[in-house]
């Protein structure tokens, strides 16, 4: 239900019908000399006219009054910003912390599990079908029914992996347990943060600290920040229908094409091994630019190219026919009792 703002406009009706028996030349501006200030505004009144509604504060009113009218009128804006408040915004940043924490100390004392989190990832999300709408990273990959499938071969151990973190994310969440479409989306980024870091470690001749500082310098930490708002997935309590995963192992590059065209940049998320599946690609004469371009990008200092693009790519399938619940993992504030304080 829209609440209209304009009726708090003073009426301009009788202001107007006394101005119309003035003189009309009362009102012509004349060239005066101004001063600009930035920290207090004086108004002059010899400048104004009696019986006038001063223009500034016209505009004011006005700009105020329809703004309002305009923010009222925006359904989906106000649907989804009723959703963050300030207090939402830091429960759902502060667990999103701990994901990020929690899911970074475990890839650090296991990063041979890197590929496969980044297959499980791809195989939860690319199950979306445009014409039915359905499918997608609504985490259906965990039931049984669906990891045992062909293409998901082998990507248990990531899965196992994921319920020992979200045993521990869960124990510190306020607002109810961490989804699986998340979890697994998050281990992804987490995954492919880590990958960076290694990558800014090996050029810096494997020192640990200049790696990270090289990185946190020249890096993409910044490029997350559209990521991490598609934060309140659904999970989804069956499995995603067969036969929308390629085995990628197996597939030809056509095939490939057939499910996404941001293959090249993809390649760490089609196997364990990032070189064979680059050479496999850069025989179709359409990817192979693309495979030589990233393959230039990683050997730079900063990885621009690559990083970006693959941070854009990733955020597009991790929000694939999801419908974001910007409330998740809120809670109530508990209230402060002023009868109870002691002054």
């Amino acid at each position: 239900m829209g609440v209209s703002f304009i009726s708090t406009l003073p009426s301009l009706v009788p202001l107007v019908s006394s101005l119309k028996t003035q003189n009309a030349t009362t009102f012509r501006y004349s060239a005066q000399s101004a001063a600009i200030r930035c920290c207090q505004t004086q108004s002059d009144a010899n400048n104004v006219v009696e019986g006038s509604f001063p223009r500034r504060d016209f505009l004011k009113c006005t700009s105020a009054a329809i703004g309002m009218e305009l923010i009222s009128s925006s359904g989906p804006f106000v649907e989804t910003a009723s959703a963050a408040d300030l207090i939402q915004r830091r429960q759902r940043s502060e667990f999103q912390t701990t994901i990020k924490i929690t899911l970074s100390k475990y890839i650090n004392e296991k990063p041979e599990i890197i590929p496969s989190l980044l297959t499980l990832a791809l195989n939860d999300a690319i199950t979306y079908d445009k014409a039915t709408k359905t499918g997608g990273p609504n985490g259906s990959i965990r039931l049984s029914s669906e990891i045992s499938r062909p293409e998901n071969k082998g990507l248990s151990a990531a899965l196992d992996f994921l319920e020992e973190a979200k045993k521990v994310i869960d124990s510190d969440a306020k607002g109810g347990p961490i989804a699986y479409a998340d979890l697994i989306q998050f281990a992804a980024q987490s995954a492919i943060k880590a990958t960076f870091i290694a990558a800014a470690v090996r050029k810096c001749g494997g020192n640990e600290e200049k790696g990270r500082l090289l990185y946190t310098a020249y890096g993409s930490t910044g490029q997350w920040g559209q990521f991490d708002k598609i934060f309140g997935r659904e999970d989804a309590q069956e499995p995603d229908p067969e036969g929308r995963v390629p085995l990628w192992e197996k597939a030809t590059v056509q095939e490939m094409k057939d499910k996404f065209s941001a293959l090249a940049v993809l390649s760490a998320f089609l196997g364990p091994d990032q070189a064979a599946t680059d050479a496999l690609l850069a025989s179709d004469p359409e990817v192979a630019p693309w495979v030589v371009n990233y393959q230039r990008s990683r050997e730079t200092v900063s990885q621009t190219n690559y990083e970006v693009d693959l941070i854009t790519t990733l955020t597009k399938l991790s929000a694939l026919g999801q419908k974001i619940n910007y409330e998740g993992y809120t809670y109530p504030v508990k209230r402060i009792e002023l009868s109870k304080l002691k002054l």
